[in-house]
């Protein structure tokens, strides 16, 4: 049986709702796409704020929105705003305000979840985006505030870095210094130029790209409509290359660039039939997606004209089993905490021995601790990023590793997620509280503060189990007494653990205090 889910991006230029039918037998097929376009963006990077109008402007569109999704009997839906509602001083007022009339809730994306779901969005191309990925490939996320630039090689990712290059954010700051319409392409390549030469240095040096997928809102449709021709520069032969839909090379871009310069404003419009606000927008785009590419090397882009709409739907398909995706997303998302771990020289070989013992402790106290796969991810995170403080301060590790992770982005878990992370690995170093937990972070609620005991606990004895940092065992087995109340850690070596049972009484004890249960260790001679 069909189910019909609506999509609703709130975007700094503009809103879009999205309604698409899902089935097991025939995945994701989108039944209607509306668009209002309105400039939030402007008023949130000037004042911080969204002036009255335009909340009464998005109460309109957003019950509009609402009336649609009950003619096509729409249940279930998720609406999501992004950088000008992350960057606004008084969000939960408006956004309250919001659902009290439309009886829409929004929620509010941090950077990291919104990338992540554009990255799902380009997953939704199948084919297409398994194959562009297997070789050097850069994902630019173009958004109103920023720009995300992840890399990927052989299929996997191994960078994500946020720059504040937003279209809406540069046309701001051409507007302060007067730029005319000539000296646009030279200021924003200075301007581009001047932030990436710094990721340039620091992410590209090993790093050959050959392709790069463009995700943002105005030059994508551009290119997909007029179908750019093309030569494919990937797996085909010269026989086999055919015209692919959003599919070009740099070179055909650079001519386009330069056909463009060729109209003004309204011109412009109408040639390429889109709204004449758009038209210095678009033209932001296409400079800086020049600028990227050339400075990169990149000898194929791709436009597949997705928007956070299409990611909305596919987590959700995914979730609810429609669809099965060929792409491993988690280990993207470890990967991403791998990377952050080798940036500030964590231990690459005591990581995985702690991570590996941490989740046969999980596995092995399911029924205790009740929690699932999500929370089992947190966990992999917390133990591959768990002494990445030693790069800052040696006797200052709580801090440290806290501040690290919560300064670094980790594409594809939420800011509550990191900051669950940040406070199992600090309370790795120093004794938990309750009370200095709830004091730090007011933001979580009595299940988040839960889940970071649970993990710390874990967490803390899998360290203590390889506390010599000597891998003295690689293999250990588990059993769980449950009339003596004991978790039973077998370890078979046969080297001196002394250090590990003689220091293990504090781990054991808040284990004990958190699950009921206390772990002991046994020495089985190998």
């Amino acid at each position: 049986m069909a189910n019909l889910f609506g999509a609703i991006d709130v975007g700094s230029h503009e809103i879009e709702m999205k309604i698409f039918e899902l089935s097991k037998k025939n995945g994701i097929r989108q039944v209607d796409d509306l668009i209002h376009l309105i400039d939030l963006g402007t008023d949130t990077y000037n004042d911080g704020r969204i002036s009255p109008p335009h909340v009464a402007e998005v109460k309109r569109i957003l019950l509009d929105f609402r009336h649609v999704m009950e003619m096509y009997g729409v249940r279930e839906y998720r609406a999501c705003g992004t950088s000008a509602f992350r960057d606004m001083d008084n969000a939960t007022i408006v956004l309250r305000q919001i659902e009290q009339e439309t009886g829409i809730h929004i929620e509010i994306l941090s950077n990291s979840g919104q990338r992540f779901l554009d990255y799902k969005s380009i997953a939704s191309k199948g084919e297409d985006f398994n194959r562009v990925i297997g070789r050097g490939t850069a994902i630019v996320d173009i958004g109103g505030g920023s720009i995300q630039i992840s890399l990927f090689e052989k299929d996997r990712l191994v960078q994500t870095q946020n720059l504040q290059l937003g279209v809406l954010r540069l046309q701001e700051q051409l507007h302060r210094i007067g730029a005319g319409s000539h000296r646009l392409p030279a200021l924003v390549e200075e301007i581009v130029g001047s932030q990436f030469e710094v990721f340039e240095n620091l992410y590209l040096e090993n790093i050959s790209i050959r392709n790069i997928i463009i995700v943002d809102d105005y030059i994508s449709e551009v290119v997909q409509k007029h179908k750019i021709d093309f030569q494919t520069h990937m797996t085909e032969t010269p026989e086999k290359a055919r015209r692919k839909e959003g599919f070009v090379s740099t070179a055909d871009f650079r001519q386009f660039m330069s056909a463009l310069q060729q109209y003004d404003r309204t011109d412009l419009a109408l040639q390429l039939g889109i709204e004449d606000d758009n038209v210095p927008l678009l033209r932001i785009s296409a400079i800086m997606v020049r600028c990227i590419a050339d400075r990169m090397g990149a000898a194929l882009l791709w436009f597949p004209c997705v928007t956070l709409c299409d990611g909305i739907v596919y987590e959700f398909a995914q979730e609810r089993r429609y669809l099965k995706s060929a792409h491993d997303f988690e280990q993207d998302i470890l990967a991403c905490a791998d990377q952050i771990s080798r940036r500030y020289l964590g231990n690459g070989d005591q990581s995985p021995v702690i991570e590996r013992i941490a989740l046969r402790i999980f596995d092995s106290t399911r029924k205790l601790h009740g929690m699932g796969r999500r929370e089992q991810l947190l966990l992999q995170i917390a133990a591959i990023l768990q002494d990445c403080g030693k790069y800052i301060s040696m006797t200052n590790l709580a801090e440290s590793s806290c501040s690290i992770i919560r300064s670094n982005e980790i594409i594809g878990i939420s800011q509550t997620e990191q900051k669950i992370v940040a406070c199992a690995v600090r309370f790795l170093y120093e004794p938990f509280s309750y009370r200095k937990l709830l004091a730090q972070e007011s933001t979580l609620d009595e299940a988040a503060c839960m889940t970071i005991a649970r993990l710390t606990a874990i967490l803390g004895v899998a360290n203590a189990l390889d506390r010599s940092r000597r891998h003295k065992f690689r293999d250990l087995q588990i059993r769980n007494l449950e009339r003596d109340r004991k978790m039973v850690i077998t370890v078979e070596t046969g080297e001196d653990i002394s250090l590990e049972k003689g220091l293990f009484g504090r781990r054991a004890d808040f284990f004990e205090e958190v699950f009921g249960i206390r772990p002991v260790i046994r020495q089985k001679k190998g």
